[in-house]
């Protein structure tokens, strides 16, 4: 009897197991057909995809240009960076060089032929680099500048490393307020101290006779390296009092062991240690001395003889009558070949002057 009453009832259940078999596999051949997964969401068929790509172009297209480049941007930002270098370096070649070159075609267009220069010059003078010399001795005038130049960088260098040490590496009363009062007067405008001054370097004294003759600093190389010096030497006091506090103290300590004294750990250890500062300092001091023209104009008569700067000589070159720019501008150019070669041999030291003066270690 127990056998009789389970038959139908497995007989049931296995019919109800294939009915819902055969309504699955009609579901899946459904959703299989109209695209539809299993969760009751939708698969994405190959029709959708192409109306989705169609649908980003469209709104692509719909972009203005400055959208369209800041989503670009977005994207790729290196092509971004690639392209701001490349804008800042065509304006800085633009502004920089753009002068110099616009001085060469001055120079190699014959006088007379000036007005009809646009960006080739007008003719062709390569002699005009020759005639600077004919007309007046401008060799002189590079030299006495070349002279002024170097004594007052030596002078800035020697006293600013002194001042350098003892800002730096010393301990004292009144420290930071001399400091801040040295950096303070650098501040005040070059043309503040001329009339001191040039009543100064005009009064005779007795013991400059036996060297300038009248007894006076007037149109001797003292009257500029002395105010000049003493204009650029709260920068270089600066950018060495940061290099020499960077040393350890140990260097020197052991360098005292040794025998030595503080001068001779100086000049021995510290300024070898902190060559990009005094290069920079060195080199900033003698570019602004030698493109210096307010003091040298004011201190000389404007003759070679009498220590006349650079900048005197390209003004001789303009007459009462006629004014030879040709000549001025190869002067010009003569000129800064100097201050040009001496950038490239200490760029590096500058570079990394300017760089590691700024960090503390």
């Amino acid at each position: 009897m127990t056998d009789t009453r389970d038959s139908p009832q497995s007989d049931d259940s296995n019919g109800r197991e294939d009915r819902t078999t055969a309504t699955d596999s009609r579901a899946e051949r459904f959703r299989s057909s109209s695209g539809l997964r299993a969760d009751g969401g939708r698969e994405t068929t190959e029709s959708d995809r192409a109306a989705i790509f169609e649908g980003s172009q469209d709104a692509e297209l719909d972009r203005g240009p400055f959208q369209q480049w800041a989503a670009n941007s977005i994207e790729n930002p290196e092509r971004v960076y690639r392209g701001m270098f490349y804008v800042a370096a065509i304006f800085f070649l633009f502004t920089t060089l753009f002068p110099f070159y616009w001085l060469l075609m001055v120079a190699l267009t014959p006088e007379g032929q000036l007005q009809d220069i646009i960006f080739t010059p007008n003719g062709f003078n390569p002699g005009a680099f020759i005639e600077v010399f004919q007309v007046i001795p401008f060799h002189w005038y590079v030299f006495n500048s070349f002279v002024i130049a170097t004594a007052s960088t030596i002078l800035v260098l020697v006293v600013g490393s002194l001042a350098g040490y003892a800002f730096g590496r010393l301990e004292f009363p009144g420290k930071t307020p001399l400091l801040l009062l040295v950096l303070v007067i650098s501040f005040f405008p070059p043309a503040a101290f001329f009339i001191p001054l040039n009543d100064l370097f005009n009064t005779s004294f007795f013991m400059l006779e036996p060297i300038t003759g009248d007894g006076t600093l007037y149109n001797t190389p003292g009257a500029m390296v002395l105010p000049l010096s003493a204009i650029f030497m709260p920068l270089a006091i600066f950018i060495l009092t940061t290099f020499y506090a960077q040393i350890p103290d140990g260097l020197e300590d052991a360098a005292r062991v040794e025998g030595t004294t503080r001068l001779g750990a100086l000049f021995r250890v510290i300024i070898p240690l902190s060559a990009p500062g005094v290069a920079t300092a060195g080199v900033l001091t003698f570019i602004a001395v030698y493109n210096e023209f307010f003091f040298s104009f004011l201190m000389t008569d404007g003759q070679p003889q009498n220590w006349a700067p650079i900048l005197e000589g390209i003004l001789a070159y303009q007459g009462q009558y006629e004014v030879m720019y040709n000549l001025m501008a190869a002067a010009s150019i003569i000129g800064v070949i100097p201050v040009a070669i001496l950038v490239v041999v200490a760029q590096e030291k500058i570079v990394s002057g300017l760089t590691a003066g700024a960090l503390k270690e």
